[in-house]
């Protein structure tokens, strides 16, 4: 019998390694986002410190293990069993639940939901032993560790809010005291502040953090206790001389070295408090082995009670591999960087493309905040409102190309990673698993909101990105509890069977996750081709917007021929999926739309004209596709009502139709991808052939209605089609026309 255990011992090893991979890809990845969004150093730099820091990190968070053996529930009561069903439900459901969010692109916390599938593991199998044995329900803290469960959310929860307020009050201080013209107030406070940062920094995460370390003894910890405010005074007066020297010596600017520090430090702050969360579960379940294995009592019958063990270490072989495989996945994880980019963008300073939909809640907030500013500007003296004003006044960006801006400045990034890095390393000292992704997140939040980055034309779209990320870490706790529970359920009724059952559907949702994010990653690669914001002559305008066009023709074609071939079919599935396929075609000139004023803005300064032709480009590509909105829309109504499909003689017309757009469209796309309009005659042919195409069939319809046509809604639909690709062709020459035009008058 013990060799099903060692299998699942083996499982559990696979399934660690999976959730590193899973894990470090949506949680680590907060500790880089400072350093990537303030463009302080560079990626490769960062990147190293990084590595050191969660190297160093795994090797020091032994002690953050026992919250996986014995913080949630009681061992004592449940048998090897139990705790081997309980580990592998928890593995299972973590891998599940982190590879959702990091398909979504949204942070969320590893902590919370290693911390509630714990819980909702050792819940059902807790309530399963009770039910079984007629034991009442009121015993069922008697299994679970309440008041240390309690604790821990509790703290997790607590952090949220200290995280935002302590962020935004510190940034507020730092930026009346810097402004955004830091570089010449560097000179006069940049070595007190880089004292109070480092001291900070080091005190925290290299002393604090090291608690439980073999390499220290208990002595020495308890001097350090006694003498904190001695070190903490002593690195003070150090770190500000060093800065010191720092500025005026070496003319380095120190907050690049807070930067990397505090990139350093958070590393290390996420090593040794999150990678509980990642291979905590499997170690404990090794250990629980180790207890068990020898014993001569069956699975079922040998209780846990010695994994309660404080004694009981992580192998040092263990977390350094975890370390290694981290570090691995944080330079190979592309799920890393579209987590990365959520964070990055809500906390931006200064305008861009908004990635969140505003709803009720952030529309009320801005309301209530714009009232309470109105309120506090009334009592507050002019001069001061000013003065205030004054210091938070942004620098203008002078990169060309928007991608080489850094979403804000060195001195929120110092803020961002000295105020997160703390408020980690005290959790950790104090064996509390915070919530890394909570802290930084919030902590990020805070300060570009004491930052003023929320203006009025950003604020109502920040919050509503605030809210959704703050509503997926809630439902993180309530899926990762009931996910937990019910794997483990299955788990305890099906034994072996559904021990490999859960495995392989695990690995087929892992493959499908992977196929679909990858068809996802491919689809906003496209989006971002189109959406080009360094542009700066017209020829370059003329280029990018031949390239935009062609892309906009080649699926309109597609999507028009499969239109026409589907309601020939009457096949109401794939006339859904045509309606998807013009929402994504919608949405690519949506963001052409957006994005027109960063275009005009870079452009030459003798560039009125481009600017007007690319306006113009944009609202004949909007009526082209407000015209395939008509038609599929019309053509999905039309077979969703279950009215009558079209005859075949009017199918036959439509496809006639079709071919010629077909041709047409291939010709134009063909003559925009080349910027070659020698065929523009042929092409005139072509949209003329059609027009008199449509204008025939718009006949034989009238005669058929006054003969043979007994159906409205069908003569409503066909004349519909035929009136809308009328449209469509007209809208289409315009823009071939405009764009001819133009590419003589700037190319001749």
């Amino acid at each position: 019998m013990e060799q099903i255990y060692i299998i699942m011992l083996i499982a559990l090893g696979i399934l660690a390694i999976i959730d590193l991979v899973v894990g470090v890809s949506n949680d680590a990845v907060n500790f880089l986002n400072s350093a990537i969004g303030s463009k302080a150093i560079s990626f490769k730099i960062t990147m190293i410190v990084a590595s050191l820091g969660v190297l160093i990190g795994a090797l020091f968070s032994s002690g953050m293990m026992e919250i996986a053996r014995s913080g949630i529930f009681v061992p004592s009561m449940f048998s090897f069993n139990d705790v081997m069903i309980i580990f592998l439900a928890v593995m299972i459901a973590d891998i599940l639940l982190l590879d959702v969010f990091n398909s979504l692109g949204l942070p969320t916390s590893t902590t919370v939901s290693i911390i509630f599938e714990l819980l909702g593991a050792a819940v059902c199998l807790a309530v399963y032993k009770i039910v079984t044995s007629d034991e009442s329900l009121d015993n069922l803290g008697a299994y679970i560790n309440t008041k240390k469960a309690s604790m821990i959310v509790y703290s997790i929860l607590l952090s949220v809010f200290l995280s935002f307020t302590i962020g935004g009050f510190v940034q507020y201080i730092s930026r009346l005291i810097f402004t955004f013209h830091f570089e010449k107030k560097l000179k006069y406070f940049g070595a007190i502040f880089g004292g109070a940062a480092i001291t900070a920094i080091t005190f925290f995460i290299l002393i604090k953090g090291l608690k439980g370390v073999s390499f220290i003894s208990e002595e020495q910890f308890a001097w350090i206790d006694q003498h904190q405010f001695f070190i903490l005074g002593g690195n003070f007066i150090l770190f500000t001389a060093l800065s010191q020297i720092l500025i005026s010596v070496f003319k380095i600017n120190i907050l690049r070295v807070i930067i990397l520090i505090g990139t350093f430090a958070l590393a290390l702050a996420f090593a040794g408090n999150d990678l509980v969360n990642f291979i905590g579960v499997p170690i404990a379940a090794f250990n629980s082995y180790e207890i068990f294995s020898g014993s001569g009592i069956s699975g079922d019958a040998f209780m846990m009670g010695d994994l309660a063990n404080n004694d009981i270490v992580a192998p040092f072989y263990f977390l350094l591999f975890a370390g290694v495989i981290m570090v691995v996945t944080l330079w190979t994880s592309k799920k890393a960087r579209s987590v990365i980019e959520t964070g990055v963008n809500l906390s931006r300073q200064g305008d861009g493309v908004e990635k969140f939909t505003p709803n009720t809640i952030s529309r009320a907030i801005v309301r209530a905040g714009v009232n309470i500013g109105e309120g506090i500007n009334h009592f507050l003296p002019k001069r001061v409102q000013i003065n205030i004003n004054r210091r938070f006044r942004s620098v203008p960006k002078s990169t060309k190309n928007k991608a080489d801006e850094p979403a804000f400045d060195m001195v929120r990034a110092s803020v961002n990673l000295m105020v997160a890095s703390i408020l980690i390393a005290i959790g950790t000292s104090m064996k509390l698993p915070l919530s890394t992704t909570y802290v930084t997140f919030m902590v990020a939040m805070g300060t570009s909101f004491a930052d003023r980055a929320w203006d009025r034309e950003s604020a109502v779209y920040r919050i509503a990105g605030v809210f959704k990320v703050i509503g997926g870490w809630f439902f993180t706790a309530i899926v990762a509890f009931l996910l937990a529970c019910t794997i483990a359920y299955i788990l305890k009724i099906g034994e072996v069977f559904a021990f490999v059952g859960l495995l392989l559907l695990l690995a087929i949702i892992l493959y499908r996750s992977s196929r679909k994010y990858k068809q996802k990653v491919a689809v906003e690669a496209e989006i971002n081709t189109l959406r080009r914001e360094d542009i700066g002559t017209v020829n370059e305008m003329i280029m990018e917007s031949s390239a935009q066009i062609s892309k906009v023709f080649s699926k309109t074609n597609s999507l028009y021929s499969s239109l026409i071939n589907n309601i020939s079919s009457y096949d109401l599935a794939l006339l859904k999926a045509n309606k998807k396929e013009q929402k994504s075609l919608e949405k690519e000139v949506d963001e052409l739309k957006s994005n027109v004023f960063y275009f005009i803005k870079n452009l030459d300064a003798n560039s009125v004209e481009a600017s007007k032709f690319y306006i113009l480009i944009l609202s004949y590509l909007q009526d082209m596709v407000q015209s395939i909105d008509f038609l599929t829309s019309n053509s999905y109504s039309h077979v969703h009502n279950n009215h009558k499909p079209l005859k075949e003689n009017q199918i036959s017309d439509l496809k006639t139709i079709d071919s010629q757009m077909s041709q047409l469209l291939l010709l134009l796309e063909e003559s925009f991808k080349s910027d070659d309009f020698h065929k523009i005659d042929l092409i005139l042919e072509e949209k003329e052939m059609v027009l008199n195409t449509v204008s025939e069939l718009i006949t034989k319809q009238i005669i058929r209605i006054r003969t043979t046509e007994t159906s409205p809604k069908n003569s409503k639909f066909y004349l519909a089609l035929l009136l809308e690709t009328n449209d469509l062709v007209k809208s289409i020459m315009n823009l071939l026309e405009l764009f001819k035009e133009f590419n003589q008058l700037n190319k001749g």
